[in-house]
């Protein structure tokens, strides 16, 4: 059994913001999963978060159990959700996947990692705290671009000009990657389900 988590912040005022890119993918994956198999998101009081759980029957290999999560905790809490979720399934932090933003690198590239530090992300802060243990998978969107990336490293003592950064949408002249990463990071996800997660950081991991 696997546990892919998407992370953001449920209220509809950040739905398209930057912080909210892993809801927008898991979004994106089960849609075109759901091509195949009719899926819906459930409201979950009891995990305090949207669920869907789906089977993935790769091309070789045994069926899966696939639970699908968007904790409703808001961000900071994500690790409330997910420890309620592993908990009662018993899932292993090995067999967790996180998707999350990530300023530390560029609009519409992607970074798929075993473990490692949070990099200042609230949500995987929180995450690693309720687990207990960094060793979990993580699925790194890129939402920074150079000259953002150059402007907050002299406001980075300031967590509120972050903060500001993470919680805007999109440009329209940023639109266009955004949605390119979108795409890439649910088929990365379905790579990773088909073929196994070396196979999708050679194919998906931004040189």
């Amino acid at each position: 059994m696997k546990l892919i988590v998407g992370l953001g912040n449920p209220d509809i005022k950040y739905g398209h913001t930057r912080h909210n890119l892993g809801f927008m993918v898991l979004d994106r994956f089960l849609k075109d999963f759901s091509q195949v198999q009719k899926t819906i998101w459930e409201d979950s009081k009891k995990f305090k978060c949207d669920i869907s759980q789906i089977e993935w029957q790769p091309k070789q290999g045994v069926l899966r159990r696939i639970i699908l999560v968007k904790p409703k905790t808001y961000m900071n809490n994500s690790g409330l959700s997910v420890k309620l979720v592993s908990s009662f399934y018993k899932i292993n932090p090995s067999d967790i996947w996180i998707i999350h933003d990530e300023i530390d690198l560029p609009l519409g590239s992607m970074k798929i990692r075993f473990g490692g530090g949070t990099a200042g992300h609230k949500g995987v802060m929180s995450i690693m705290s309720s687990l207990g243990t960094e060793k979990f998978w993580r699925f790194r969107l890129g939402i920074g671009h150079q000259k953002g990336i150059q402007n907050l490293k002299f406001k980075i003592k300031n967590s509120k000009s972050v903060e500001e950064f993470v919680l805007r949408g999109f440009s329209s002249g940023e639109a266009g990657k955004a949605r390119d990463v979108i795409k890439r990071g649910s088929k990365a996800i379905a790579e990773a389900l088909e073929n196994g997660l070396e196979k999708a950081m050679n194919r998906f991991n931004t040189k």
